[in-house]
């Protein structure tokens, strides 16, 4: 049975501030798989984040990227993100004076609305934020005050996962997931995220390390070294570089 591709990259080259970062990539990914990107710091696996989620900055100089068939780079961001794709940031952004709810009402309101679903009204909403925040440990004070502003790495992270789970993208992408998240945050964001995996949605996890990938189980894992993929396989793969690093992987300069 053939499966329905969500996401085509092909001979994707991008740059930023004249230095070419991204270079021949090439990937595709179906509903229902999740994949593992993984490689040494300085490769390109964050910006490729970047190039796909449509922030500033980042120049795509050729290549093509579909996303369910549609020309992901001819959409704005705010576009991408209504039509089902998600980044959850390594280093999530404080908004002050945004509070945590305000901000999630207006965003789960905006893809309903593109998808020609009636918006939750404030009552539906809270008590539908309040249920997905108790099952990842988020307070209803935490859910009042503003995004991210004194928040600890495991908190952001919290929140991002909980964007997740409300907001129900289509494609996520998970760029250092576990960034600064002791095992039992972890765990928590791990638990959340594979709540909501299905066989219609899918996922791009971006890693250094093998641990993240003992929660969240990959169906390929790919290395990503000097601008595009290296080398693919299972997840078995991901034990291998536990072993042995990344330093085969690397050019000499």
């Amino acid at each position: 049975m053939s499966k329905t591709p969500l996401l085509e990259i092909e001979d994707l080259c991008a740059k930023v501030a004249d230095k070419e970062i991204i270079k021949g990539f090439n990937l595709t990914i179906n509903e229902g798989e999740i994949h593992a990107l993984m490689g040494p710091n300085g490769a390109g696996k964050s910006t490729l984040s970047y190039v796909l989620s449509g922030k500033q900055g980042y120049e795509v100089t050729s290549g093509k990227v579909l996303f369910k068939g549609k020309n992901l780079l001819k959409m704005s961001t705010e576009e991408r993100a209504r039509e089902g794709l998600f980044l959850i940031m390594q280093y999530p952004v404080e908004i002050p004076g945004v509070p945590v709810t305000t901000f999630l009402k207006h965003s789960v309101n905006a893809v309903r609305k593109h998808q020609n679903l009636p918006e939750l009204d404030t009552m539906d909403f809270i008590k539908m934020v309040r249920e997905e925040g108790k099952k990842l440990g988020i307070s209803n004070d935490m859910l009042k005050r503003p995004i991210n502003v004194g928040f600890s790495g495991g908190e952001k992270k919290r929140l991002e996962t909980l964007q997740l789970s409300i907001l129900k993208p289509t494609f996520a992408i998970l760029d250092e997931a576990d960034s600064g998240l002791d095992i039992d945050a972890l765990k928590v964001v791990a638990d959340g995220v594979n709540a909501e995996h299905n066989e219609h949605n899918a996922m791009l996890v971006i890693t250094h390390y093998q641990r993240l990938l003992n929660y969240i189980v990959p169906d390929y894992v790919h290395v990503f070294a000097d601008g595009h993929i290296v080398q693919s396989g299972g997840k078995e793969l991901a034990l291998e570089l536990e072993k042995t690093g990344y330093a085969q992987f690397v050019k000499e300069k």
